[in-house]
């Protein structure tokens, strides 16, 4: 084929895979190709088949193809943003300005990104010449080439769940476990800590009742706090095994540390009350001096539920908590304290990229911790755009699919004070009205992949 060229964006085709029309980025700082997919399944005799839900105009989320392939491979990718992801790949042709030839394409949920699919270097190759200031140099296609376009019948998924908890009767894990089996999935409550690992480099498994663990497509972690490290432990070493986690033990982990929490929400440029952190008693008072004049919320590194979270109505009394946590060896935080919030907080829950439900939280009188362990109340509440930015942003900050973001109402805007891998789900579920966990178990129908499924 002669060498074609293009524009930073461009209308393609792929007739194999009955795509007639998908606006492409093409992007030289990418390496590797990708299309958006979801719902991801490899069957066949040998396993060398995949077949995939994809959405390719993203003004119309309703249209839903299913595409089937020849798998040509499993790579580990790394994204722009330092993520890497274990993708399946496939060869297909592909049709840009009249010309034909086969490329290779890793399939990702690209449902976030504002095109559905991305070319990048190893496409190009000699064939393309990019002009980074034009773009659609070649024929524009556009949604009506769906007109009458249905595709193959979408296909049933029933997966094989397990959820992590500790607390067989608790409401989250009991809503989860009715969620799942009402769409037709199998589902199993394990106990956290009565998993044991087999860590090897050929073969990592987890074991629970004298049995290896090894059919489950997908884990819902409810890791309690008290069992942080250990709860890690277990859902690393199910990433390891190949099963897709709702939540990853980086981000678990990154969420219980306070201190971590709030480094790397900084570093995106997040709202937080002004926060400060010291290792030495001699420099209290300096971290003091950074927060400003009291009150101030102290917070420990590692409580949640509003537990190891103290008010301190004077410098003095601020300095004598901080000495008396220090000589504890607990790390502590120092927060500024937002009279304004009236003693509320607005509970965001996240999944995916959408706030899906808010509630806004009310501490009883007299009490400034709004948690509803402490007595607070749930109301319903509208959050503003700018809240719902916030939360998305914190959760992605924190690498979490599912979160419950915790915001102030502040006078100069919404601040982010906490981030909960592990939300519960009645309080949001009561106020709200809506059915969360059938959204999260909505979400794992996505992403989730059956190694057990064969045609």
């Amino acid at each position: 084929m002669k060498q074609l060229t293009v524009g930073w964006e461009e209308w393609v085709s792929l007739p194999k895979l009955g795509l007639p029309a998908i606006k492409a980025k093409i992007d030289t700082g990418a390496k590797t190709s990708s299309l958006h997919a979801h719902s991801i399944e490899v069957y066949g005799k040998n396993k060398d088949r995949v077949r995939f839900k994809i959405n390719p105009v993203p003004e119309k989320p309703d249209l839903e193809l299913v595409c089937k392939a020849t798998l040509s491979g499993q790579r580990e990718v790394t994204s722009s943003n330092g993520e890497s992801e274990l993708r399946y790949f496939i060869k297909t042709p592909i049709q840009l300005g009249g010309e034909k030839w086969t490329i290779e394409l890793s399939l990702t949920n690209r449902e976030s990104m504002s095109y559905r699919m991305l070319i990048g270097r190893t496409t190009m190759s000699d064939k393309l010449m990019v002009s980074p200031n034009e773009g659609l140099l070649h024929e524009t296609l556009s949604i009506d080439a769906y007109d009458g376009v249905s595709g193959e019948k979408p296909f049933n998924r029933s997966l094989r769940i397990a959820i992590l908890s500790r607390e067989k009767e608790n409401y989250s894990t009991q809503r989860l476990v009715e969620a799942a089996e009402e769409r037709g999935h199998h589902v199993r409550i394990i106990d956290t800590l009565r998993c044991y690992m087999d860590i090897n480099a050929d073969a990592p498994a987890v074991h629970y009742d004298g049995k290896i663990l090894e059919d489950y497509d997908a884990i819902i972690p409810r890791i309690g706090s008290s069992i942080t490290l250990y709860g890690m432990a277990v859902v690393r070493q199910f990433e390891m095994m190949g099963v897709y986690c709702l939540n990853s033990s980086q981000s678990i982990g990154c969420s219980r540390d306070k201190l971590l929490a709030h480094q790397l929400m900084s570093r995106k440029k997040i709202q937080m009350p002004k926060t400060a952190f010291a290792n030495s008693s001699k420099d209290t008072k300096s971290i003091i001096d950074i927060i400003g004049k009291a009150p101030m919320i102290l917070k420990l590194s590692q409580g949640t539920q509003g537990r190891g979270v103290v008010l301190a109505e004077t410098r003095k009394a601020a300095e004598s908590v901080v000495t008396a946590f220090q000589g504890l060896e607990a790390n502590i935080l120092l927060q500024e304290f937002i009279p304004e919030a009236g003693g509320a907080d607005i509970r965001c829950f996240v999944i995916g990229n959408k706030v899906v439900a808010a509630m806004k939280r009310q501490a009883e009188e007299g009490e400034f911790r709004s948690n509803l362990h402490m007595g607070g109340k749930a109301l319903k509440v509208k959050i503003t755009p700018t809240e719902r930015k916030i939360a998305i942003k914190a959760a992605k900050a924190l690498g979490l699919k599912v979160a419950g973001v915790d915001i102030l109402r502040a006078d100069s805007g919404p601040k982010v004070i906490e981030v909960n891998s592990s939300p519960g789900l009645e309080g949001i579920e009561n106020t709200s009205g809506k059915d969360i966990a059938g959204l999260i178990i909505e979400h794992l129908e996505m992403y989730a992949r059956p190694i057990s499924w064969s045609l």
